[in-house]
C-alpha cells in the first residue's frame, strides 16, 4: 500500500494538472509544454533525469528511466498522455480547468482522461525515491503529447524519433483498464485491456458534373455520396471474435452462472445485461459516419462532395474492412485513411498481466477482474512499433452510479479521491511486482 503522503500527492497532482489546460482541439492546437514541466520537475525531485523532447514547439513529451534491481530483466514503459479534448465550461456544473475539489470529488477535464492515471505514476514514483525502493525491472515513464489526436508529436514522435529511450520494454501499461463496472446486481467487475481495434478514419470523395440547380444531372456528386453514406451506415458487419473477446465472453459467462455460447453470441450478449456494454463494441468491426462537406450555393450542383466516417477494425480484421468499403463506396466514390493505426491484441497468459490481476484482486477483494478489447485506441499503437506489447491498467475504484466510460471525453468528467487512493495502491503494489 503507498504511503499516506503518496495518498495526498495524488490528489493534489490531479488537481494540478487539471488547472493546467491542455485541450488539444487537433490540427496542432495544443500546447502540452506547461503540463510535461510540472511533470519534469517533480520527477527531477527525486533523482530522476526527465528528459523533454519536442516535434513542434510546445508539443512537450517527457520520458525518463528507473533502473531496476535486476539488468537481465526486460524493461517495463508506464505512459500517460497530457493533452485532454476540449470542454464548453457553459455545459458543465464546475469549470472544466478549476481542479476543484469538491465533496471528496476532483472535478475538471482529464480527470479521468488521463490526468488522474499521469499522477498515480507520479506519486508511485516520488513514494519509491523516499522509501529507496527499486522495480526488479527498468522502469520507463513517458508522458505524451497528442493522444487526443493524431499522435504525431507525441508517442509517434517518440517511437520514430527518439526509440534509444524505450531500450529494452518489452511490454506496457496505459489506459484503458482495472476501472469498476457495475452491473447493476452487485457485482463490481474490472476489466483488464489486452487489445484495441484498429483505428481507420476514413476520407471520402465523390466526383460528378457540376451544374444548375433546376436541370437534371445523373451524375450528382452528392447524390452519389449521399447513396455511398447510407450504405455504410446500415451496413451490418459480421460477427469476429478475437482471442481477447472469446475470454471475456467466456469469464463473463461464467462470473454469470451462463453457458458460454459463442456460436450465439447475441443471445449471449443479451443475458449478460448492462455487462455486455465490456464487449458488444469489439465482436465486429464497425464504420460510422460522421461529417459531411459539399456545395456552396443552394441552385448550383458541386463537382465534389465529401464525408468523413470513423472505422474501427478488430486485431485480424483489417483486409475484411479494407475490402468492405471498397464494395460500399462503389464505383463513383473514392476513399481514402485520413488515420491510420494497426488493431493490438497482448497475451493473457503473460505473467504482467497475472500481476495485474493479482494487484486489483488484492485491494477490491471482492472484485471480478476480467480481460476486454478497447474499442478505441491509446498511445500502446504507436509504442507497439517498438515491439511493445500494450495493456489498459489505469487502475480506479469507483462508485455504483459513476459511470467512468461516460465521463470520458463528457461533461462534468471528475474523478473520487477514495478512487486515486486505490489507483495509486494498485498501482505502486503492480509496479513492485512486475
Amino acid at each position: 500500500m503507498a504511503d499516506a503522503q503518496a495518498r495526498d500527492e495524488v490528489v493534489r497532482f490531479t488537481s494540478d494538472l487539471i488547472r493546467i489546460d491542455t485541450t488539444n482541439r487537433g490540427g496542432g492546437d495544443c500546447r502540452e509544454r506547461p503540463a510535461a514541466e510540472y511533470a519534469a520537475a517533480l520527477l527531477a525531485e527525486t533523482g530522476l533525469e526527465p528528459t523533454l523532447l519536442e516535434r513542434t514547439p510546445g508539443r512537450t513529451n517527457v520520458v525518463a528511466r528507473i533502473e531496476g534491481s535486476d539488468p537481465s530483466a526486460e524493461a517495463l514503459l508506464v505512459h500517460g498522455h497530457l493533452d485532454v479534448v476540449p470542454a464548453e465550461a457553459a455545459d458543465w456544473s464546475v469549470h472544466p480547468f478549476s481542479g476543484e475539489i469538491r465533496d471528496g470529488v476532483v472535478w475538471g477535464r482529464g480527470a479521468v482522461d488521463m490526468k488522474n492515471m499521469d499522477a498515480m505514476i507520479l506519486a508511485v514514483v516520488r513514494a519509491w525515491a523516499r522509501e529507496g525502493v527499486r522495480p526488479r525491472r527498468d522502469v520507463v515513464v513517458a508522458f505524451t503529447a497528442d493522444e487526443e489526436a493524431s499522435a504525431e508529436d507525441g508517442s509517434g514522435f517518440l517511437a520514430d524519433e527518439h526509440p534509444h529511450l524505450f531500450e529494452g520494454c518489452t511490454e506496457g501499461v496505459g489506459e484503458s483498464g482495472a476501472f469498476t463496472f457495475h452491473d447493476g446486481g452487485g457485482r463490481e467487475i474490472y476489466p483488464i485491456a489486452a487489445g484495441e481495434r484498429g483505428t481507420g478514419w476514413l476520407k471520402l470523395t465523390a466526383r460528378g458534373r457540376a451544374g444548375h440547380g433546376s436541370k437534371v444531372n445523373r451524375e450528382n456528386a452528392v447524390t452519389r455520396l449521399s447513396a455511398a453514406i447510407t450504405r455504410i451506415g446500415e451496413h451490418e458487419w459480421p460477427l469476429r471474435l478475437t482471442p481477447t473477446v472469446r475470454a471475456a465472453l467466456t469469464e463473463l459467462a461464467a462470473l454469470y452462472g451462463l453457458e458460454a455460447r459463442l456460436d450465439d453470441v447475441d443471445a449471449l450478449l443479451d443475458k449478460l445485461g448492462p455487462a455486455a456494454r465490456l464487449v458488444e463494441a469489439t465482436v465486429r468491426n464497425s464504420a460510422n459516419p460522421t461529417m459531411l462537406e459539399a456545395g456552396y450555393k443552394i441552385n448550383v450542383i458541386p463537382g465534389e462532395a465529401v464525408a468523413y466516417v470513423d472505422g474501427r477494425y478488430l486485431p485480424g480484421g483489417e483486409d475484411e474492412f479494407r475490402a468492405t468499403l471498397d464494395e460500399l463506396t462503389g464505383p463513383d466514390v473514392d476513399w481514402e485513411f485520413q488515420h491510420h493505426t494497426v488493431a493490438l491484441q497482448a497475451p493473457l497468459d503473460s505473467p504482467t498481466y497475472a500481476r495485474m490481476r493479482a494487484a486489483v484482486e488484492e485491494f477490491a477483494p471482492g472484485g471480478h477482474v476480467v480481460p476486454y478489447c478497447m474499442s478505441g485506441g491509446t498511445d500502446a499503437k504507436q509504442f507497439s512499433r517498438l515491439g511493445i506489447t500494450g495493456y489498459g491498467f489505469a487502475p480506479l475504484r469507483l462508485p455504483e452510479g459513476l459511470d467512468y466510460q461516460a465521463l470520458f471525453h463528457g461533461v462534468d468528467e471528475r474523478v473520487p479521491v477514495e478512487a486515486l487512493h486505490f489507483g495509486v495502491d494498485v498501482l505502486d503494489r503492480f509496479l513492485r511486482t512486475a
